[in-house]
């Protein structure tokens, strides 16, 4: 039989960080190649050059609208490594706070407006299920649509409680926190935590305690829990299990196999005098890397930019202590379609030379790690044993997500409770020149800032977002990024509707907020569009 090529551009896939292109090279069908395409340049790390250090606190945080505050974490971080500052047991638990509600917000909101209405799809109307998929996950009109995104603004209300306001709150300073809690915001940060765990997370996604829960440690225990009982069976999360697994979601975006984490969730005891060398023994939720054999612990320093096929002028790839600023290729550049050179505005981090998943999949594999492990921190072995009885996919991906929300829940009512209202919040530093690193993990993944100051100013800033590490392209020596290891392989079944492509991108969160067109490159024919 002939072997049917095809190109297909599905453009734009929007996210938070700018536009998202795919183009996907299919015979027969199949994905062959893909490319992603970050289309819109930024610029905000030359924005901050020559400002001065604490701008950051201010200019970084508006990089993204729902992840504001993990930038924010990661500026105020860097500059406690640089200034030699000491952090109080308040400071650390407040800005945990700040970074898992945050987080949790970001939870239901991702898969009810981002993900599931894409299982509501024609593709799936021949499976069981479909029927009540398109009940409660439909776009604005299903269920629990409706309840899940209601509910993710519960979260952020604490968030802003100390914080003044999110997004864009800038309450997390070199030192510690701009706020002093009364006993009056502990008890409302506990109710609204309490509205959010009655009104979606027990009764909506999980149909059972958060505590039930968490005493899942194996796969085959999660398919024990979905039934249980009624109410967890026909929980939203028993409900994407059973129609995750009978859609074939199990199938595909598979990915490049490896995973890195930069940590999250500093222990209030054990990072009082901030350096970089003693972050990774602080934290609770782990930094790693995982390259489908082996564990080891996250090492800045083995991070690489690469700008090869990015359209930036290319230089050698570099730590981003070392890289130079981005500049930007001659305009006649930008609209070269031949993905052999230049095709993204996305730079290419590598970890160890190797391209790396980030995200909650990454988190909850490394938190899976028997070894490199002190007392305080996580040890989830769920994902462990998942990963070993079904592996990486679009299913696994999601389910890491979903996942995190009643362990957040959880960290966010025990530091509540922790916090020390006669204690010290802020402890005033002394500025100075030199380096920093400050990184968390935000909602989709690894997040790090480095800075250098020089003669009291912003010298060089380099920020790697979790999209970097999944939508960069191709690197110097050819090797694909995460989603587009992910495209390569999957089965696209109407050409006019890539649904699969959209799927997979999306379960990386790649923030689809807009309309989405597919078009023919060759014939530049519009097959399709769809309104999400």
């Amino acid at each position: 039989m002939a072997t049917l090529v095809k190109e297909l551009n599905i453009s734009p896939v929007g996210r938070v960080e700018g536009d998202l292109d795919v183009r996907v090279y299919m015979e027969n069908g199949v994905v062959t190649r893909a490319h992603t395409q970050a289309a819109m340049f930024r610029g905000f790390e030359r924005i901050m050059a020559g400002k001065d250090p604490q701008a950051g606190l201010i200019v970084t945080p508006r990089i993204c609208g729902i992840c504001g505050g993990s930038h924010l974490y990661c500026a105020s971080s860097a500059l406690d490594t640089v200034w030699k500052t000491t952090l109080t047991p308040n400071a650390l638990l407040l800005r945990a706070i700040g970074q898992a509600t945050e987080t949790a917000q970001s939870i239901p909101r991702w898969f009810y407006a981002i993900f599931a209405t894409d299982m509501a799809n024609k593709k799936f109307a021949n499976k069981p299920l479909y029927a009540e998929v398109v009940k409660r996950f439909s776009a604005y009109v299903g269920t629990s649509f409706q309840k899940g995104v209601t509910a993710s603004g519960r979260p952020v209300e604490v968030y802003a409680l100390f914080g003044g306001q999110w997004p864009h709150s800038s309450y997390m300073v070199p030192g510690g926190v701009m706020c002093a809690p009364t006993l009056k915001d502990i008890t409302r940060a506990h109710a609204i935590m309490n509205q959010f765990r009655k009104d979606w997370l027990e009764t909506v996604w999980l149909g059972c305690s958060v505590e039930r829960y968490l005493e899942i440690k194996t796969w085959d225990q999660l398919l024990a829990w979905v039934d249980e009982n009624e109410s967890q069976k026909n929980s939203d999360l028993g409900l994407f299990i059973r129609a995750g697994l009978q859609f074939g979601l199990d199938k595909f975006g598979q990915g490049v196999g490896k995973y890195i984490t930069t940590g999250t969730y500093l222990e209030k005891d054990h990072y009082n005098q901030p350096t970089v060398e003693g972050r990774n023994a602080a934290l609770i939720s782990r930094a790693g890397f995982y390259d489908g054999r082996n564990y080891s612990v996250f090492d800045h320093m083995k991070v690489k930019e690469y700008v090869e096929h990015s359209w930036y002028e290319t230089v050698p790839g570099a730590h981003p202590w070392s890289e130079p600023l981005p500049t930007p290729v001659p305009s006649q550049s930008l609209h070269n379609s031949d993905v052999s050179g230049k095709y993204s505005w996305s730079k290419s981090p590598r970890y160890m030379e190797m391209a790396a998943e980030a995200g909650p999949l990454a988190r909850v594999v490394i938190n899976a790690d028997p070894g490199h492990l002190a007392p305080h921190q996580l040890y989830d072995p769920l994902f462990g044993d998942i990963m070993k009885q079904i592996g990486p996919s679009v299913f696994t991906r999601v389910l890491a997500r979903m996942h995190e929300a009643p362990r957040n829940y959880h960290y966010v009512d025990q530091w509540l409770r922790q916090l020390d209202l006669n204690g010290e919040f802020y402890i005033k530093p002394e500025e100075r020149d030199g380096q920093g690193f400050g990184a968390t993990e935000a909602a989709r993944g690894a997040l790090a800032h480095w800075i250098e100051i020089e003669n009291g100013v912003i010298k060089n800033y380099q920020v790697v977002a979790p999209t970097t590490w999944n939508v960069g392209p191709n690197d110097a020596s050819g090797q694909a990024g995460p989603i587009e290891a992910a495209l390569t392989g999957i089965e696209i079944e109407d050409e006019s509707d890539p649904v699969e492509v959209g799927m997979v991108a999306r379960s990386f969160d790649s923030c689809l907020v807009c309309t989405v067109h597919a078009h023919d490159a060759k014939s530049g024919k519009t097959l399709a569009k769809f309104k999400l």
